[in-house]
């Protein structure tokens, strides 16, 4: 019989919010085509570290495991990203997983990612119809538009992008690029663009625009491929021209 394999994990863990973080390290049996979930979950099911002490089982978020959820986002060697498609196969070992640091930690790998939802609900990113009554067949949208949409409709609100732009810091308080792409989605809707003004009045605030660096971090770290320096692009276009039509009607 061939020798066992094992994978080594070093995990940082946090035991609350107001907790000191520390690294506790893991020693688990290796299987194939194994990911990161499921290393997550072989210490669940044996919460032993490699020193042989019993622990409390890491904690962390997962749902889908096929990267559509954006749930299980941690820091992984170093890199933002899903831990589902992280095979274990293609990472360095010792595996060091940390928690993303721009949320606050509320447990081991588990992060509170209420500033994002709030700044989709200041840019209004959704469409306001009641749908109270049949209102038909929607607009006819143009192919090249539908595609457009279609690639910024897979933003599953990971916080990848968050974790990867420089300009999101504790001195900043840049909302996201991942906002500006939600704002493009719905003003490029035909009826989503009845509130495009409010929308880029929303990113021409505090923490808007001006706070992007174009550092071009978030569409190399973004899972689901979002253009979301092309987002940047069209946005800062759009409140340009937004802002010189406010002027002239004054």
């Amino acid at each position: 019989m061939s020798e066992q394999q094992y994978v080594q994990l070093i995990v940082t863990r946090q035991d609350g919010p107001d907790s000191q973080p520390y690294k506790e390290e893991f020693k688990i049996p290796y299987r194939k085509n194994m990911n990161v979930i499921s290393a997550m979950m072989e210490i669940q099911r044996n919460p032993v570290n490699a020193k042989g002490e019993k622990v409390a089982p890491v904690q962390w978020e997962s749902n889908c495991l096929e990267e559509v959820c954006g749930a299980c986002s941690m820091v992984i060697n170093g890199k933002p990203r899903q831990a589902c498609t992280a095979l274990v196969d293609r990472l360095e070992q010792p595996i060091r997983i940390e928690p993303m640091r721009t949320f606050p930690v509320i447990r081991d790998l588990v992060v509170d990612r209420s500033r994002m939802f709030n700044a989709l609900k200041r840019v209004k990113a959704w469409i306001p119809i009641d749908g109270t009554h049949d209102l038909g067949p929607g607009p006819r949208i143009a192919e090249n538009d539908r595609q457009w949409r279609y690639e910024l409709s897979k933003c599953m609100t990971c916080g990848v992008c968050l974790e990867a732009c420089p300009n999101v810091n504790t001195k900043s308080n840049f909302v996201g690029p991942f906002v500006v792409g939600q704002v493009q989605l719905f003003n490029s809707h035909p009826t989503g663009a009845m509130n495009k003004e409010e929308r880029l009045e929303a990113l021409l605030d505090d923490g808007g625009l001006q706070e992007c660096g174009n550092s071009q971090n978030c569409v190399q770290a973004c899972p689901k491929g979002i253009p979301l320096t092309t987002a940047i692009a069209k946005s800062n276009r759009d409140a340009t021209v937004h802002m010189f039509k406010k002027w002239l009607s004054n």
